[in-house]
């Protein structure tokens, strides 16, 4: 709901923001410009008198004095019955220019304050600067949710920074920002309510006016005591008396309160404070125009420049999500179904099972409505049963739409359990096969939710399984029902390969690095960052097999790391190509494996073609951030993955360590010893925040999470609380 409400204001008020963005960026300029040609002496060294002494000799026609927020002061003038403004050097009462008003600020401000409209345009930007301010706490109440919590929101982000326009890089800018656009919107609205006269506006005590008593000769403006008690700095207006008038008297304005002055004695004849409320509500419209705060005007300024960025990334992302979406025909919206199916799903994979559920529940005579896991509603004011079909991402995770689904689940009435089933989705070689489906099904069981049927399990897919717990299915809810699978075909471009490097060929472990790039008359590249994968569909095959990228498309080519299985379909295909042969992929982006953002060392453990992302991620560290790389492999003659460039990274200092073990040496290692040995520099590194990211295959990332836990025990961690923290991140096979 949160996510949908920050959605929807951001497109709906998109445009107007983004003229309330840039002219406020443009307005943030004029107090800085102003301040940058200003002499301003420090506290403590001029007074009110000493400026007017030194105004009255270079002006004698001198009417006024205002001194600006940006500390410039104004004098006001009348020579030869011509009246004027100048700018002048507080010192030394020079002159220092004309002043005139900017006609390019003052058409700014008026687009700014009323979109060159009236009173209509002044309510349209207040209710823009409300929507900011709902926009900006939705924001960071989404920002906190992602980072697992208030306490972690400065927490590095994690998520892929390049390739496609991500939820990190939005993530990224709108945190640095939010505080900022926050103060900007809420001392907008505030300021509108006043306007409006929606909330009382303050007025400032005023002093009574008093002339003087007794018409005596005028003394030296620079020796009149109240005069000199003032400092410069806290002057705002000084208005002279009337020349011919020897009862007029100086009207005195500071940034604290108003009063009158006799110009014969220069003694206070009335004073008053403008009060409390008036001083805070001047507060508020200093720090929204930044007039007296130039340093934070820029800053306000620089922050309303990510508007537009924050504007189209926002819009790019909602358009890759509704892209990814399946089309769903006769999807029945949520308060009209009898169905309802909650989808999980990291790939989109999951989704084609629930468009044929759909089709399937249709045509028996029911009315579906299909949503992401996350989108749990609090009430289905007609549903009779809940359907959930989820995978399971990593080890044992909730997958991407379906992360905050426990959460909500948590927050339901007792009315609100429906009959249920799950089925889930995934594969079998995993030890952590339909691990969230079963915590799923065990959270709903103790919540004594009344079970339609059994939890199931679709293997790799299986169109088969599928249809049999269709028919299981229909028999629980009393009606026939028949469901048919078939995989739609993904969107593959023909790579070409364009070189390869053999290792391993003397332990009988045949491994290939491949470098492809996109067949010439077919265009560039798609993005893609290292530790994304790519799925290659081998010939005879509707079934993708998928290989971490080692390489950025910014490098021009698509780099993978292969190592021949034995019946292996995809594998023996690709390790059999030579330059020229083509292959059929497509990019799967892969947010959930990446480094944090930061300074922090990152600790990459891999073996075998585990390597693959890792070197990416080295490769790509042009900040020269600690990286410590541990890898296993067999035989270092023999398969000692990417050996030469490893050493040069050493070198430019894109790696700062590399730990290497191989298991077939005369002194057989594996990669957890040389974790094991170095557990004083690990325990040192993750006391530090460091962040740890695991790839290779399933055994070994048992073991490493075995010897991590024994090396974190002094420290009170585990491998459990670090992924928690998202600081250990794996990918394994």
């Amino acid at each position: 709901m949160l996510r949908r409400l920050h959605l929807i204001i951001g497109l709906f008020a998109a445009l107007f923001l983004l003229v309330l963005a840039v002219s406020g960026a443009v307005l943030s300029l004029e107090p800085a410009l102003q301040r940058a040609g200003a002499t301003i002496p420090a506290r403590g060294m001029m007074s009110v008198a000493d400026l007017a002494q030194k105004a009255e000799r270079a002006y004698p026609g001198i009417e006024q004095l205002e001194r600006l927020p940006s500390g410039a002061v104004l004098v006001y003038f009348t020579h030869e019955g011509q009246s004027g403004a100048d700018l002048i050097n507080p010192v030394s009462g020079e002159r220092l220019a004309a002043y005139q008003p900017s006609a390019v600020f003052s058409w700014v401000k008026d687009l700014h304050r009323a979109f060159l409209w009236d009173d209509r345009g002044r309510a349209a930007a207040g209710i823009s600067a409300l929507l900011m301010a709902v926009i900006c706490l939705s924001g960071i109440a989404l920002l906190a949710s992602r980072a697992g919590g208030w306490r972690k929101l400065l927490s590095p982000i994690r998520g892929a920074a390049n390739g496609a326009i991500s939820p990190r890089l939005h993530a990224e800018i709108a945190r640095a920002a939010a505080l900022a656009l926050l103060l900007s919107a809420l001392t907008a609205v505030w300021m509108s309510t006043l306007r409006f006269e929606l909330l009382p506006e303050a007025v400032e005590q005023e002093a009574d006016f008093t002339q003087s008593v007794v018409a005596l000769p005028p003394a030296p403006i620079g020796t009149l005591p109240a005069l000199q008690q003032v400092d410069l700095q806290d002057l705002h207006q000084l208005i002279f008396p009337f020349r011919a008038d020897p009862l007029d008297v100086y009207t005195l304005r500071t940034h604290q309160g108003s009063g009158y002055v006799d110009q014969a004695s220069g003694q206070w004849l009335s004073y008053a404070d403008y009060g409390n409320t008036a001083t805070l509500q001047n507060f508020i419209m200093e720090l929204h125009t930044g007039e007296a705060y130039w340093w934070l005007g820029l800053l306000l300024g620089l922050a309303a420049l990510t508007v537009p960025v924050l504007t189209i990334t926002g819009i790019l992302i909602w358009w890759q999500r509704q892209r990814a979406k399946p089309q769903l025909t006769g999807n029945t919206p949520r308060h009209l179904a009898d169905t309802i199916v909650l989808v999980g799903s990291e790939t989109n994979t999951t989704w084609g099972f629930a468009k044929s559920l759909l089709e399937g529940l249709t045509a028996a005579g029911c009315r579906v409505h299909v949503a992401p896991m996350n989108e749990l509603a609090h009430h289905y004011a007609k549903a009779r049963r809940l359907l959930i079909l989820t995978a399971t991402y990593g080890d044992g995770d909730a997958p991407a739409s379906a992360n905050q689904f426990m959460h909500k689940l948590d927050k339901l009435p007792v009315v609100s359990a429906l009959p249920w089933a799950v089925l889930g989705f995934g594969d079998r070689q995993f030890c952590s096969f339909c691990a969230f489906a079963d915590e799923v099904t065990q959270y709903l069981q103790r919540q004594q939710w009344p079970q339609l049927l059994p939890t199931e399990y679709i293997d790799r897919q299986s169109g088969s399984s599928f249809e049999h717990w269709g028919m299981a299915l229909g028999q629980a809810i009393d009606m026939p029902l028949s469901l048919h699978y078939t995989p739609a075909p993904r969107a593959t471009q023909p790579l070409v390969l364009l070189q390869r490097e053999n290792y391993g060929e003397a332990v009988n472990a045949l491994t290939c690095v491949l470098r492809f790039n996109r067949v010439a008359s077919r265009g560039a590249l798609p993005a893609f960052s290292a530790g994304d994968l790519v799925g290659i569909v081998p010939p005879g095959s509707d079934a993708p097999r998928f290989y971490s990228l080692a390489s950025n498309s910014k490098d021009g080519v698509l780099e993978i790391c292969v190592r021949q299985q034995n019946n292996g379909l995809c594998s023996s295909f690709l390790c059999s190509m030579q330059p020229g042969d083509c292959a059929n992929g497509f990019i799967q982006y892969n947010a959930r494996f990446k480094p944090c953002s930061g300074k922090s060392a990152i600790i990459l453990i891999g073996a075998g073609t585990g390597i693959s992302p890792l070197i990416g991620f080295i490769r790509a560290n042009k900040s020269q951030r600690p990286m410590h790389l541990y890898w296993g492999g067999r035989l270092a003659e023999s398969d000692f993955l990417y050996q030469h460039e490893l050493r040069s990274l050493l070198t430019d200092k894109h790696l700062l360590q590399l730990h290497v073990a191989f298991s077939r040496s005369s002194k057989p290692e594996y990669v957890q010893h040389k974790l094991l040995e170095d557990a004083v520099n690990m325990r040192h590194l993750v006391n530090a925040n460091a962040q740890i990211l695991l790839c290779g295959g399933r055994k070994m990332a048992n073991d490493v999470a075995s010897s991590m836990d024994i090396i974190l025990a002094p420290l009170s961690l585990d491998v459990a609380k670090l992924k928690q923290q998202g600081r250990y991140l794996e990918d394994y096979y």
